[in-house]
């Protein structure tokens, strides 16, 4: 089986296909996208860094002198929405905002999220526990992130049921070749987003709070505050990385470990920390990460010029035998584990440490004393998509 993230059977297991990418070379061109796979660990790792690649090139360049197409008017707002958040600025525009963003959502600002987040996560299992089981993933995996992100960024209660099904939506754009029907979905969750948070923003503008929204709209420094637009895109992009990679980690992780029932009945609450990064290294949530190449670069000797797209295997880096000892084994106790599930350089994961803080509380109310333990009720289904890669479903008992 080769490369196909159109595949169900490639989805479902993409492994054995990297594995025979990185054996092929280092760069690889792929037809089907007009991309260049990066599978190795030490590529993956040096360009995420090299700043001779963007998430964006409109920083430096028009669409005509880049040699690619605009994207169609109607796709704007989604656009708009995502060329502002941190994911897809470039210097010197990404360093602003990042440090402004950075004085509201502090490492402190995460330590005094974490009794919500264990209580969060013991209600959330004590709701499974009462129906004697049901969806991990609807029941426990998705309900937890997005509580904690509307509560970091002080949505009300009542309105949080929106967020999942926004995130949901936009993110559809981050797949291969998404089509009209995805790109509709996407721009529609834009406008209704950004409308709900600008006049979210306007409240907080009149009576601030405790909650992250105030601080961003306090945060300033000697070269002033963020737009409006900064604030609205980086409480999206908060919601959607902020949730996808914990939601999918801890479906496809619980799956990982019924399918490896020695490592899971060895896991306990000492062990959470590094379990956590080991099902992160093991089957990665977000498989490929994309770059535009700005000015020539080479990679294994062969040079891959400006303005072509390089697409970054995750899930193949953090399976390279290279750089991890017996890759293809989990081992919940993996000391030496720099995966690059939350990227690198100045991309990296702002949210990384609440990530973790939310995945330790879930797998550790799981697996508490006096939870008996879970069972699988039948083989999950992979969900269609690639880019972000998760279960549609995980139903256990106890």
């Amino acid at each position: 089986m080769g490369f196909d993230p159109w595949d169900a059977a490639f989805v479902a297991d993409p492994y054995p296909a990297y594995r025979e990418l990185r054996e092929q070379g280092r760069a690889l061109w792929w037809e089907a996208t007009g991309q260049w796979l990066v599978p190795h660990y030490a590529d993956v790792s040096a360009l995420l860094r090299d700043r001779r690649l963007g998430r964006t090139y409109l920083h430096r360049f028009s669409h005509e002198e880049f040699g690619r197409e605009a994207p169609p008017p109607e796709h704007e707002p989604f656009h708009v929405l995502n060329g502002n958040g941190l994911l897809d600025l470039e210097d010197p525009a990404h360093a602003r905002v990042r440090r402004l963003v950075s004085k509201a959502f502090t490492p402190r600002t995460v330590e005094q999220l974490a009794p919500a987040v264990e209580r969060l996560a013991r209600e959330l299992v004590g709701r499974l526990l009462a129906d004697g089981g049901g969806d991990l993933l609807t029941v426990v995996a998705e309900p937890l992130p997005v509580a904690v992100i509307a509560e970091l960024l002080g949505v009300p209660e009542a309105d949080r049921a929106l967020l999942r099904p926004w995130s949901a939506d936009i993110c559809g754009m981050f797949e291969l070749r998404p089509d009209e029907a995805t790109a509709r979905r996407a721009v529609r969750a834009s406008v209704e987003f950004s409308a709900y948070l600008r006049e979210l923003i306007a409240e907080r503008r009149k009576e601030p709070g405790e909650d992250l929204i105030s601080g961003l709209i306090a945060a300033h420094d000697e070269e002033g505050r963020l737009s409006e637009q900064e604030m609205i895109s980086t409480c999206v992009l908060l919601l959607n990385a902020g949730h996808e990679a914990t939601v999918n980690t801890t479906v496809n992780g619980w799956w990982t470990l019924f399918r490896h029932p020695e490592q899971r009945a060895s896991l306990d609450s000492e062990k959470l920390s590094t379990a956590v990064d080991e099902l992160m290294r093991y089957d990665t949530p977000l498989q490929m990460f994309e770059r535009w190449v700005l000015d020539d670069i080479e990679v294994g000797g062969t040079v891959i010029p400006r303005g072509a797209e390089v697409a970054l295997l995750f899930g193949s880096a953090n399976r390279d035998p290279a750089r991890f000892e017996n890759p293809d084994a989990l081992d919940l106790v993996r000391a030496d584990n720099p995966h690059l599930s939350f990227g690198a350089g100045i991309h990296y994961c702002l949210g990384a440490p609440l990530a973790r803080r939310e995945l330790t509380a879930s797998f550790g109310a799981l697996l508490a004393d006096g939870v008996p333990p879970l069972k699988l009720v039948r083989e999950p289904r992979w969900r269609d998509g690639y880019v972000i890669r998760g279960l549609d479903e995980l139903l256990v008992e106890f």
